[in-house]
C-alpha cells in the first residue's frame, strides 16, 4: 500500500497517509480537523532492488566501471591498430606485385 501526501488549504498542514490505492482521498485535516485536505503529488520513494534475480549489471562498483571502460578503450585502439596495418600491408602488396612476365626460352 502506497503512503500518500496531503494538505490542509485552511491551515497548510502538510501530513502522510499509509492507505489503500483504492480508498477515497482523506478530507478532513487532522489539525484543523476542516475539510480542506487534498492529495499533493509526490516524488514517491526510490526503489533499489537488491538481491538474486536482477541484471548482473545494474548496480556495479565504480572500481568495475573503471576497468570495463579501460578495456574497451584497449579494444577500440588495437582495431585501429589493425586496420591501419592492415591498410599499410595492402599498399605494399600493390608496390611487390606489379606484373612481371619472364619470357622463357624453350
Amino acid at each position: 500500500m502506497p503512503t500518500y501526501e496531503y494538505r490542509c488549504n485552511a491551515c497548510d498542514n502538510k501530513w502522510e497517509e499509509f492507505q489503500s490505492i483504492k480508498a477515497e482521498p482523506t478530507k478532513k485535516c487532522p489539525k484543523c480537523k476542516k475539510a480542506r485536505a487534498e492529495r499533493i503529488i509526490s516524488a514517491g520513494g526510490g526503489i533499489i532492488f537488491k538481491g538474486s534475480g536482477f541484471y548482473q549489471t545494474d548496480y556495479r562498483s565504480d572500481s568495475y566501471k573503471k576497468g570495463a571502460d579501460a578495456a574497451k578503450k584497449a579494444s577500440e585502439s588495437s582495431t585501429a591498430t589493425a586496420s591501419d596495418s592492415a591498410k599499410s600491408d595492402s599498399s605494399k602488396a600493390e608496390k611487390t606485385s606489379s606484373p612481371s612476365k619472364k619470357e622463357s626460352s624453350d
